[in-house]
């Protein structure tokens, strides 16, 4: 109430300053302008904007590290999406993402985004995805997410290739799970990014699928 009445107060004391400006011809002090400006100019420097990190991930990488977030697929509607270094490498957006295991490879040192491509688990057939993870070179890393299903077509021999990339759900991976992971060729270590949901019919968000899964981090930079 009492700032209401202030509004009032001040309002009123504004129209009155105007209309016997008006009136008497008074120029207003020119330093009093200069003082109600430079109170909107502090005013402003005080509402700045939380900063955004690489990607919208919550916190800044250290150095020699790249920032990546992803998403798998929600059902069989809107699908997964893959950025690094602020670089949104596969989504919906820009259609090149597809029924199965969405794959986008960037290059260990700098970065840089090599290739992308998406490999059909459910009508499709899994030896090109097989080939395709026999050529990728030492150094690499290597993102995936599933869209609507992603493991049907899934042999021992392609689960074994992304094992070796540092997998660990990829052996349980089964019909319309929701999974993301972010390993690399070459890899002596099990990868720390990593997350999968079962598809099960008492706990699907979506009639038939689970819920989408999200991940972020940063991925430490390949040194020689």
């Amino acid at each position: 109430i009492g700032a209401a009445k202030l509004v009032v107060v001040v309002a009123i004391f504004l129209l009155t300053f105007y209309v016997i400006s008006q009136v008497f011809e008074i120029k207003m002090d020119a330093n009093l302008g200069h003082i109600f400006a430079r109170s909107a100019l502090d005013a402003a420097a005080h509402s700045t904007k939380p900063p955004r990190y690489k990607c919208g991930i919550s916190k800044a990488c250290p150095e020699k590290h790249f920032a990546f977030k992803m998403a798998s697929g929600a059902a069989n509607v809107v699908g997964p999406k893959i950025c690094v270094e602020d670089n949104v490498l596969m989504s919906g957006v820009k259609n090149n993402v597809g029924r199965g295991i969405n794959v986008a490879l960037v290059n260990g040192k700098t970065g840089e985004p090599l290739d992308t491509k998406f490999f059909d688990m459910w009508g499709g057939d899994v030896a090109p995805f097989i080939e395709f993870l026999k050529s990728i070179q030492d150094g690499t890393i290597v993102l995936m997410g599933t869209y609507d299903d992603g493991a049907t077509k899934l042999n021992e021999e392609a689960r074994k290739l992304i094992a070796e990339l540092g997998s660990t759900s990829i052996t349980n991976l089964g019909f319309r799970d929701n999974w993301v992971f972010c390993g690399g060729k070459g890899i002596k270590t099990k990868s720390p990014f990593e997350q999968h949901i079962k598809n099960n019919k008492d706990t699907n968000k979506y009639e038939g699928w689970p819920e989408v899964v999200e991940m972020e981090g940063c991925i430490p930079q390949k040194q020689d």
